[in-house]
C-alpha cells in the first residue's frame, strides 16, 4: 500500500493580441498505486470571468481574471466559493476546491473554507494539492464513495515543492552508522533499499514472500544522521538510495468536518484511498474530524483517511477519527481472514505524533477494526489519546504511548529501540502484543510505568502482560528477538473478573506450547528476554504475577522484584 507522490510544474507564457496568457501546469502523479495518470490542472489569467471547468479529456481548466488575481493577493487568501463552489451539500464542489488550491499554490496564498459551507465531493477522480496553509474551520465535507472512478486517488494531497533525487556512490551502510558520505542542499530524508534481501516474510493467513530490505532516516546537509531515528539495518548492498529535502517551514491545516459515505464494494483487498495524503515534512493537522456513514454488511477496506508517508515531523492534534467496520475475505493461505481497515496509516515516516485525539466509536467494540496501521516508521507518539489500537506491522523504531487509553486491539508491535507505555490504561488481551505474523520480534527494551492493565477489557479470562507466538520454524528474513530488558513500575492489573481456574497474571504468554523441554529445536532461534524488573505490581485478584504458563521457555529470564 505504500505510495509516493510527485508534483510536476511548468510555466507557459503566450501573448495573443492584447491578452496575456499565463499557464501554470500542475500535475500530481500518485505513484505507489494511488493513480496512474491524473488529470492536469491548467491555470490561465484572461480578461474573462473567474471560473473552473473540466475539459473533455478530464483536464481541470481554471481561469482567474486579472482583477481577481489582484483582489485575492491583496486580501491575502482564497476561498472555495471564489472558484465557484456551491457549498450546498449536493453539487459536486471538488473541481472548485482543486482549482482554489492550485491557484493558491502558485501564489503562496492560504486557503480558507467558507463559513457554514457543506461541500459535496463525488466519486469523480480529482485530487486537490495542498502546498499552503489551509483553514477548513467548521465547514463540512461529504465524501461519497458509493460510485468511485479511481479508489486510489486521494481527495487531498499535502505535497512539497521539493523533489527527491538519487544518491550515488554509497555502496553499504551499517546499523547505527552516524554519518553518510554525502553533501546535501540541506536536511534530507534518506530512503535506502536492498532488493536482494527480503525482510518481513509474513507468516499466517496473510502470508507473503516479504519485502525488500528498507530503511528511512534523516541527515543534515553534511550527511550526519539524526541518531534519534538511527539506521536500524546493516546494508551489505544498496540497490536504490534517494534523498528528499525536508521542508523547514511548518504547514498547518486546521478544522474540517469530514464524513465518508462508505463504499459498497466486494469485500476483498481492494483498498480505498479516498483520503488526505500527507507527503510533506513538517505538517500540523489540528482540529479535524472524520466520521463514517453507510457501512453495510460488506465493503472494501480503507488504507487510512489520514495517510502519512515518506515524510518527517507530522503532528496530529485535537482530532476525532472513526474506526471502520471489519469485513472478512479469503486470505493468501486460502482461509477466511478479517481485513485491516484504517482511519490512520503511517508508512516510511519519522516523528509522527498524535496529541489529544480520539475516535467516535467505542474503542472496546470488536466489530470495528483498530484505527492505526503503520510500516517502516520511527519515533511514533500517542499522548492523551483514546484509540482502539496502536499497531506497527513492518517495524517501528522507538514508540511512546502516554496519558492514553487503548481499547480492544491494544498495542501490537514489532520493531526495535524503546517502547514506552506510561500513565495509560490498556484494555486488551495483553498489555503489549508482539505480532506473531512478523516473528514477535523487538530488538530493544520495554518500559512500562504508572499504568492500568484491564485484561480482555474486563471479560473473564487469563491475563498476560507480553503476548506473542514463535515456533522457530519460519524464516522471517531476520533474527527475531524478545525485548532484552523489560522494566515495569507501578502497574495495576485489574483482573477482578476471572474464571475459577485462574492462576494469576503472567509476564509472558505461552509463546511456544511445543517448547516444553530440550527436545524442541528452533531452526531459527529466538533470542529471549534477559531481564525483567518489577516494582510495585499489584493485582485486583490478589494473585501474584507469574513468569509464564511455559516456565521452561522462560527459565533463564532473570526476574528482579524491587
Amino acid at each position: 500500500m505504500n505510495r509516493s507522490l510527485e508534483l510536476i510544474t511548468s510555466l507557459k507564457l503566450q501573448i495573443k493580441g492584447l491578452h496575456l496568457w499565463f499557464f501554470l501546469l500542475s500535475r500530481a502523479i500518485l505513484a505507489l498505486g494511488q493513480t496512474e495518470s491524473p488529470p492536469e490542472v491548467v491555470i490561465t489569467s484572461l480578461n474573462q470571468k473567474t471560473q473552473v471547468r473540466t475539459s473533455e479529456n478530464g483536464e481541470l481548466q481554471v481561469n482567474v481574471s486579472p482583477k481577481d488575481v489582484h483582489a485575492f493577493k491583496t486580501r491575502g487568501w482564497v476561498g472555495y466559493s471564489d472558484f465557484g463552489a456551491r457549498s450546498d451539500g449536493k453539487t459536486d464542489d471538488m473541481d472548485a476546491i482543486a482549482g482554489a488550491h492550485a491557484f493558491a499554490n502558485g501564489h503562496g496564498l492560504p486557503v480558507k473554507a467558507d463559513k457554514g459551507a457543506t461541500y459535496y465531493i463525488s466519486g469523480k477522480e480529482r485530487t486537490a494539492v495542498i502546498r499552503t496553509n489551509t483553514d477548513w474551520g467548521t465547514a463540512a465535507f461529504i465524501i461519497d464513495d458509493t460510485e468511485v472512478q479511481n479508489r486510489n486517488a486521494s481527495i487531498f494531497l499535502v505535497s512539497s515543492s521539493l523533489q527527491p533525487f538519487p544518491l550515488k556512490g554509497i555502496s553499504s551502510l551499517k546499523r547505527n552508522q552516524e554519518k553518510i558520505d554525502a553533501t546535501l542542499p540541506g536536511p534530507c530524508l534518506i530512503t535506502v533499499i536492498n532488493s536482494h534481501v527480503k525482510h518481513y516474510i509474513r507468516f499466517g493467513l496473510n502470508q507473503n514472500n516479504g519485502a525488500a530490505q528498507t530503511d528511512i532516516f534523516m541527515v543534515d546537509k553534511n550527511g550526519k544522521v539524526d541518531m534519534n531515528a538511527p539506521i536500524i539495518w546493516d546494508f551489505d548492498q544498496i540497490t536504490d538510495m534517494s534523498a528528499l529535502p525536508i521542508d523547514e517551514k511548518l504547514l498547518t491545516i486546521t478544522g474540517g468536518r469530514f464524513t465518508t459515505i462508505s463504499n459498497k464494494a466486494e469485500s476483498k483487498y481492494t483498498y480505498y484511498s479516498r483520503n488526505i495524503a500527507i507527503k510533506r515534512s513538517n505538517v500540523l493537522i489540528d482540529g479535524l474530524g472524520h466520521r463514517i456513514t453507510g457501512e453495510a454488511d460488506h465493503g472494501a477496506p480503507y488504507s487510512g483517511f489520514l495517510y502519512i508517508s515518506d515524510c518527517a515531523c507530522v503532528t496530529v492534534r485535537n482530532t476525532i477519527l472513526t474506526g471502520h467496520k471489519t469485513y472478512s475475505t479469503i486470505g493468501a493461505a486460502g482461509k477466511p481472514v478479517s481485513m485491516g481497515s484504517y482511519d490512520i496509516s503511517a508508512n516510511r515516516a519519522l516523528n509522527v505524533s498524535f496529541f489529544n485525539c480520539s475516535q467516535t466509536n467505542d474503542i472496546n467494540d470488536g466489530t470495528y477494526w483498530g484505527i492505526l496501521g503503520s510500516n517502516y516508521c520511527k519515533n511514533m507518539l500517542y499522548d492523551r489519546c483514546v484509540f482502539s489500537r496502536f499497531d506497527a506491522h513492518m517495524g517501528v523504531a522507538n514508540a511512546t504511548i502516554r496519558n492514553s487509553t487503548l481499547g480492544h486491539m491494544g498495542i501490537n508491535a514489532i520493531g526495535s529501540g524503546t517502547l514506552t507505555v506510561e500513565n495509560s490504561t490498556i484494555r486488551a488481551n495483553t498489555l503489549i502484543n508482539l505480532r506473531s505474523d512478523y516473528g514477535s520480534t523487538w530488538q530493544g527494551e520495554f518500559v512500562i510505568r504508572n499504568c492500568i492493565f484491564v485484561p480482555a477489557g474486563g471479560r473473564p479470562g487469563s491475563a498476560s502482560l507480553i503476548g506473542g507466538s514463535y515456533s522457530g520454524q519460519h524464516d522471517f528474513g531476520y533474527t527475531c528477538y524478545m525485548p532484552e530488558r523489560i522494566l515495569i513500575e507501578n502497574l495495576h492489573i485489574d483482573d477482578s473478573n476471572h474464571p475459577e481456574s485462574y492462576q494469576g497474571p503472567a509476564v509472558f504468554s505461552n509463546f511456544n506450547p511445543h517448547m516444553t523441554d530440550d527436545s524442541w529445536q528452533e531452526n531459527f532461534p529466538y533470542i529471549k528476554t534477559r531481564e525483567v524488573i518489577l516494582t510495585n505490581v499489584t493485582t485486583a485478584s490478589g494473585k501474584a504475577l507469574r513468569i509464564s504458563d511455559n516456565t521452561f521457555m522462560f527459565r533463564n529470564v532473570k526476574v528482579q522484584v524491587q
